[in-house]
């Protein structure tokens, strides 16, 4: 379990999409569960802490949307807060492991197994020629470090506003660079790694490409969509008089960040997605956020990386798609497998809370 929670956040951190990696790594996950006799409905539980939870949004610097979106809004980068989001991090994959370990614990007692009559069992290939270690790694370190690097460079090469001049323009665009440079050092990051890919492996998936190239294309468009339709969704819920008395109750909270996080995760559980419930959260609350984080001498930063846990907490329930694409790549049920699932939700949430006790405690960020 150990090992695939770390596939899982290795792949994550290294810019692979979340729906990617349940892909990738479930024919493995399956492998070494039935080897080790582990109960295969714990597969999605250690599948979704790996790159569901403290990858997608507590890690420093992690290029997921998730960690993104706050950007625009607070113009901070994708490694805002680092030392609160280290220790959102410790605190979600510890607590998480133990609490699979008892899982697996409980079910060995009582002479649980890998299973029987099992769904989607992926098959075994054989020989199978694998490159050096480090090489298969490196994409997704370079992802990492050159996102990181990036992130220094932008603003010391744009400056504070970009301006470009197209054909047929009367004006030129100009762009505030520091609301942009956590996407641009994440896409350019990216742009690294995938020609490191094309460099160390062109010989071995030339023939492949062009099919690969579909499926890459099909999941570029499925994202865009899916987050456009999200953005969308939240500006006609934002727009609803059911909505304002939301956020006027929500209001009510004094403590600015715990107002922040309850908002993000409770909007992120009624849309059943994370970067859906913190793009309606934000899009119609920053302002007022920021405003209350100001007064408190509270740094944008921790807002930050405060929304961006938040959105990855209550967001995992029994309609979020992430959840039910998990649930129908490993053949698992709802009734089989979400109880788990749950609990994971549970550690993610609270972890929110940890931090901004921390937070005030130390005032460490």
């Amino acid at each position: 379990m150990l090992v695939i929670v770390l596939v899982c956040a290795l792949l994550t951190y290294g810019g692979v999409s979340l729906f990617v990696v349940v892909f990738a790594v479930y024919p493995f996950a399956a492998e070494m569960f039935r080897q080790s006799n582990i109960p295969k409905r714990l597969i999605p539980a250690t599948i979704a802490l790996g790159a569901f939870s403290f990858t997608m949004d507590a890690l420093p610097g992690t290029p997921q949307i998730q960690n993104i979106i706050p950007s625009t809004f607070f113009n901070t980068t994708a490694w805002a807060a680092p030392w609160l989001g280290v220790i959102g991090t410790l605190f979600v994959f510890s607590i998480g492991m133990l609490f699979l370990q008892r899982q697996r614990n409980k079910a060995q007692r009582v002479g649980e197994g890998y299973g029987t009559e099992l769904r989607n069992e992926p098959e075994t290939a054989e020989d199978i020629k694998l490159p050096n270690p480090w090489i298969a790694v490196s994409p997704l370190l370079a992802v990492g470090i050159m996102n990181l690097l990036f992130t220094q460079w932008i603003p010391q090469w744009y400056g504070k506003t970009h301006s470009l001049a197209l054909p047929g323009m009367a004006t030129p665009v100009t762009s505030d660079v520091a609301k942009l440079t956590a996407i641009w050092a994440v896409q350019a990051a990216l742009l690294v790694g995938i020609i490191m890919v094309l460099l160390f492996g062109f010989r071995a998936i030339r023939s492949k490409l062009a099919e690969g190239s579909k499926s890459a294309v099909g999941g570029a468009l499925l994202a865009a969509m899916n987050t456009a339709s999200e953005y969308g969704f939240g500006a006609v819920i934002a727009s609803l008089p059911g909505f304002l008395v939301l956020a006027d109750w929500l209001k009510s909270i004094p403590n600015p960040l715990v107002n922040e996080a309850v908002t993000v995760t409770l909007l992120a559980g009624i849309t059943g997605s994370a970067s859906g419930g913190m793009s309606i959260a934000l899009a119609a609350m920053s302002e007022t956020f920021i405003s209350a984080a100001h007064a408190a001498n509270i740094p944008l930063e921790v807002l930050h990386r405060v929304a961006a846990m938040a959105s990855g907490g209550m967001d995992t329930l029994p309609h979020n798609g992430a959840v039910i694409t998990l649930l129908a790549v490993t053949g698992l049920t709802h009734r089989e497998a979400y109880k788990d699932i749950f609990c994971i939700t549970l550690i993610k949430t609270l972890a929110v809370f940890v931090v901004i006790g921390v937070f005030y405690a130390t005032g460490i960020v």
